[in-house]
């Protein structure tokens, strides 16, 4: 598919469903102004959103840029860029982005982009590659394929980005990777971003539901207020500590979220790491949410049920300030174990819909029917 001699060029951008649609749908918006702007007088830009699962059972590149030609062969785009939220990696690399300029074609991954302002990192390089497959430049040297590098603003400091050789059937392509420990985190954090892990607060209303009961039992029960009076604070930070721990542990273990590699291969081991780190990144953030909810719930309720003259004869100490709020940061924590026991009555898919991606969740699907690993 070779970029047309209309002053009309079309870009489809092809997108994963879920997240990837959004930042794409969004993106339309503004790029026909401002692929316009930037290309000189004359040329007008028509963006098309197309939703499909190009990345279904398949995270290699090279699978992908052929079902991404395939799908193209049969439109008149001038120009496809797909974007996926599944991590790849190409040859020991973590996969930025991967041109092939004899078809006009490109294909993203964003979570390498990292967790914060992906929107205008998605953006900046989607207008990049559409800049460079439009007016490819060609190279010195009789036979040399057409190759664009990407601009400073995308492969520049503010990422840890550079180009990478590629070679094979991939030798008129051009491929930017990150690489470094600034770079997996990078990745780690648009994986986390990918997996919404605010959605987990609501997908375990069970969880919830049984860590208030036992938060708003706890609250009136004189036991716990001289435990809470007579914790330090060093005490109660560890407290805090193993509930979360406890709390993120029965989650991944009751819902099978620890991924184990298929395959013994270094790669495998890794790819592995870094999915297992996501997961428990991803769930803690949505429990560490779920405990400030009910340290701030069980806040409000001992203000509203705690009676000074009843707490003084059983404390025999006075009720202040600093008590409400000890008293709700260990009621918290209880209630923490106590939601983890709830959890358990929600089923295994459901909080992997809550934790997960729609691709994330797919992808491992796939390993259980296929190989029952995980």
């Amino acid at each position: 598919m070779m970029v047309s001699s209309s002053r009309v060029t079309v870009v489809a951008l092809l997108a994963d469903p879920d997240a990837p649609t959004e930042v794409a749908q969004r993106m339309a918006r503004v790029l026909p102004a401002r692929l316009a702007g930037r290309s000189g007088p004359g040329r007008r830009f028509d963006i098309e959103v197309v939703s499909e699962p190009f990345t279904s059972g398949s995270e290699d590149p090279p699978t992908l840029m052929r079902r991404i030609r395939d799908r193209a062969g049969s439109e008149n785009w001038d120009v496809v860029v797909a974007l996926t939220d599944l991590p790849l990696r190409a040859d020991g690399h973590t996969l930025v982005v991967d041109v092939q300029q004899g078809h006009g074609l490109a294909l993203l991954s964003l979570p390498s982009l990292g967790g914060l302002r992906l929107q205008k990192r998605a953006r900046r390089v989607v207008e990049e590659a559409v800049l460079g497959l439009v007016n490819p430049r060609v190279d010195k040297g009789e036979g040399s394929p057409p190759r664009q590098p990407l601009r400073a603003p995308f492969a520049g400091h503010l990422m840890p980005v550079h180009p990478d050789p590629v070679g094979g059937e991939y030798a008129a392509d051009l491929r930017y990777v990150v690489s470094g420990r600034r770079g997996r985190l990078r990745v780690l954090a648009g994986m986390v971003r990918a997996n919404r892990p605010w959605r987990l607060v609501p997908g375990l209303s069970k969880g919830l539901a049984a860590a208030l009961a036992t938060g708003a039992i706890a609250t009136v029960n004189s036991t716990v207020w001289s435990l809470a009076e007579a914790l330090s604070t060093p005490r109660l930070v560890i407290a805090t500590i193993g509930s979360l721990v406890i709390m993120i542990g029965w989650l991944i273990v009751d819902a099978q979220l620890w991924h184990r590699p298929s395959k013994s291969s270094p790669e495998a081991r890794q790819r592995a790491r870094l999915y297992n780190t996501s997961t428990i990144v991803t769930v803690a953030i949505g429990v560490l949410v779920c405990y400030v909810g009910l340290m701030g719930i069980n806040f409000v309720w001992a203000l509203f049920i705690l009676n000074d003259r009843v707490f003084v004869s059983l404390t025999r100490s006075p009720l202040d300030v600093s008590d409400y709020v000890t008293l709700a940061w260990f009621v918290a924590s209880v209630a923490t174990v106590g939601g983890a026991l709830g959890s358990g009555l929600e089923s295994d898919e459901a909080i992997r819909a809550a934790a997960y991606s729609k691709r994330e969740q797919e992808r491992r699907r796939m390993l259980e029917s296929d190989h029952g690993d995980y």
